[in-house]
């Protein structure tokens, strides 16, 4: 084959590292950014927080605002007073570092009667786990040796529900192991002062045990409480059938007690172990704040979701123009790249608050009648009225909540599939949700409603719903079936 050289034209598609951090960007939540943010703090020379005593170069990601009218509004931040300490330049040989500052603000220190127990509640929250409640409380129970290894080994098996995971047999085969020298009546005997502790009904080996031990606990003169220890220790299997006909045979009563009796065991607590939550408290700060002003629906970025940059005037001057030095030549790299991250983080709220407006346009009726007036939205709606891709519209809704009047919403449940009604309109799944959850609010608690009877009332309405799609939408509200809902009252 001859070799020879062409010349040829063609296009291609390239992203440059500046698209690329400002996609990157997009995608993270609020938490997420200001992670992003202290990592470029603490990288980048160039950049800084915004000082409201200082002017510069910045850019503050909350500086926008929109309404449904497209009226641009004005917000502030609050400013917060810095109280000034006078640090001496020099201290006597001497002194003493207690003698200066006070010990309530050092971080490792024990609170005192000033210190308002701040620190031994953090401690105390920071432990919040079902083993670690247990062994509190068997601390303060006087214990021998062995019975302190058996609860130990009892505890250790209890799971998150507040169940005992191990049998008694496999109990006591570990603590032989383990050269604990120990009979099976002992640990029941253990077993049994645990079951004693809080929560009520924890190291329960079965459902029926767990709420036998939280009906005990309660006052001998407690209305239905003999019943309901009946009910639960005899009859939970003819219970979880709902034969109330049967129940009222066996136990010889009348439905007037049989009611009373259920409804103690209603108030009882199944999974006694999840009352103690062993993880952190996961907070959701809104990117968004929506609110109605003269009648028009006002779109704001939340300014304190949002970070404040700006360039290090003071580097950025030492930047010399005809300087080819390394130090110049970083110098240079970290003030471009400065000015990308923030021109990244504009577009970013430029585009969040385009599409909340978008989207509160569309939903004006849900913003101000609920659920049922939801309409149907999907990605390409938005995408195309504010002329973007849907990958940038899924982007941008990731992981973003909506601060309303109605409550705090991620940008993705204003999104949903539709429905045609018989009038050809078009109806939102999650309208269909809100009326389905409102027939069965409102249904005859001993005939309840079912799906075929709901996918007949809907159509009735003029929507086309299978009953198929009335029992998927019922389990993703975790409402249970008509047979599971019916009671006796």
């Amino acid at each position: 084959m001859k070799q020879s050289l062409q010349l040829k034209l063609g296009q291609h598609l390239a992203m440059t590292p500046q698209l690329q951090q400002a996609i990157r960007l997009l995608q993270l939540s609020t938490m997420e950014l200001q992670s992003e943010v202290q990592d470029a703090l603490d990288s980048n020379l160039m950049l800084e927080m915004e000082d409201d005593a200082q002017q510069g170069e910045s850019f503050s990601a909350a500086d926008g605002s929109s309404e449904v009218a497209h009226t641009p509004t004005t917000d502030g931040d609050d400013d917060v007073d810095v109280v000034p300490v006078d640090i001496p330049g020099e201290l006597a040989v001497d002194t003493h570092w207690d003698d200066i500052y006070d010990n309530e603000t050092s971080m490792g220190s024990v609170s005192g009667p000033a210190g308002n127990g701040l620190d031994m509640e953090f401690q105390r929250a920071a432990s919040g786990s079902l083993q670690d409640l247990l062994l509190e409380q068997l601390n303060l129970v006087r214990l021998s040796e062995t019975d302190r290894a058996i609860a130990v080994a009892i505890t250790d098996a209890i799971d998150d529900d507040g169940y005992l995971a191990a049998s008694l047999e496999e109990l006591l085969e570990s603590l032989i192991a383990q050269g604990v020298a120990v009979e099976l009546d002992e640990v029941q005997a253990v077993l049994q002062q645990i079951q004693q502790l809080e929560p009520v009904g924890v190291g329960a080996r079965d459902l029926s045990e767990c709420l036998c031990i939280q009906l005990r606990q309660l006052p001998a003169d407690t209305p239905a409480r003999r019943e309901g220890l009946e009910l639960v220790g005899e009859y939970i299997d003819v219970l979880a059938a709902r034969d109330y006909n049967q129940l009222m045979r066996l136990m010889r009563i009348e439905r007037e007690d049989l009611q009373q009796a259920i409804g103690l065991i209603q108030t009882l607590h199944p999974r006694p172990g999840s009352l103690v939550s062993s993880g952190d408290a996961q907070y959701v700060i809104p990117d968004v704040f929506v609110r109605r002003n003269n009648g028009v629906w006002q779109v704001e970025l939340n300014p304190d979701a949002f970070p404040k940059l700006r360039v290090n005037s003071h580097y950025a001057s030492l930047i010399r123009r005809a300087d080819n030095s390394t130090d110049n030549n970083t110098l240079k790299t970290h003030l471009q790249e400065a000015r990308w991250f923030i021109k990244s983080l504009k577009s970013r709220s430029e585009t969040l608050l385009k599409v909340a407006t978008c989207i509160v346009q569309r939903q004006q009726g849900f913003l101000e009648h609920g659920e049922e007036a939801m309409k149907p939205m999907v990605l390409h709606d938005v995408a195309e009225a504010v002329s973007m891709h849907e990958s940038t519209i899924s982007r941008v809704t990731t992981n973003k909540y909506m601060h309303t009047p109605r409550g705090i919403y991620e940008l993705k449940y204003f999104f949903s599939s539709h429905v045609f009604m018989k009038s050809g309109a078009e109806c939102s799944s999650t309208a269909i949700r809100a009326l389905l959850k409102k027939l069965i609010g409102a249904e005859n608690p001993k005939r309840p409603l079912s799906d075929s009877k709901i996918a007949t009332i809907l159509s009735d309405q003029g929507i086309n719903v299978a009953r198929r799609t009335v029992a998927k939408y019922r389990e993703s509200m975790a409402i249970p079936s008509s047979t599971d809902r019916k009671t006796l009252g």
